[in-house]
């Protein structure tokens, strides 16, 4: 999971030979499934000219293809800082680095690092964060027109491969987990800031929703 995580030992997972096999991939393929549906949805509402915060935004290929589209500019949140060489690699590669700022936070438990932004993502990052309330109800309150994320289906496949993933990394002495949070429960902290929440696309590994004001 190429996003932000559980602090606890987050820079283990997702270290610097990771980060070179996230930027080799998006080279070679673009970005993955779930993350071109979340782009399409980002720019039916027009993203140009607006801001985007992305949190847990890896090598920041998403953020990339929103300044493609029109984005004004790009500020990325991230936990492990192995992400960054191949991250300021793929910027420079696209000629954006001047509209990409990238930071070292947990917006969670630091909700005064940044202000707010147009639009929010989230890829594959709310499954990896144990406090999923905390974690949206930050990034609701960090967006002016819309929030849009990723997140694993909660049915007892998943939950039988995200505890199987722990036992491992259990094992491994490697403190970070995943998990599978209620889907309803998401929405409820993004409706309960006062956002339009619904699940956008329902695939059989990543679900996204979207939020909007």
């Amino acid at each position: 999971m190429a996003g932000c995580c559980d602090p606890r030992g987050c820079d283990r997972v997702f270290d610097d030979r990771f980060a070179r096999r996230r930027a080799a991939r998006y080279r070679a393929k673009g970005l993955d499934r779930t993350a071109r549906r979340m782009v399409a949805l980002v720019a039916e509402g027009d993203v140009r000219n607006r801001t985007v915060l992305e949190i847990g935004g890896g090598v920041g290929e998403i953020g990339l293809e929103l300044l493609r589209r029109g984005a004004a500019s790009v500020t990325n949140l991230e936990l492990s800082p192995a992400y960054e060489d191949a991250a300021a690699a793929l910027a420079a590669e696209a000629g954006l680095t001047d509209r990409v700022d990238r930071r070292l936070v947990d917006l969670a438990a630091e909700p005064g690092a940044v202000g707010p932004a147009d639009v929010l993502v989230l890829h594959r990052v709310v499954c990896c964060y144990p406090d999923y309330a905390g974690l949206l109800g930050t990034a609701a309150d960090h967006t002016r027109r819309q929030v849009v994320f990723s997140f694993p289906p909660r049915d007892p496949l998943f939950r039988a491969v995200a505890a199987t993933e722990n036992t491992v990394l259990r094992l491994s002495g490697r403190e970070f987990r995943t998990f599978t949070h209620p889907p309803a429960a998401m929405l409820g902290v993004l409706a309960d800031r006062g956002m339009n929440a619904t699940l956008a696309h329902r695939g059989l590994v990543w679900q996204i929703a979207t939020a909007t004001r």
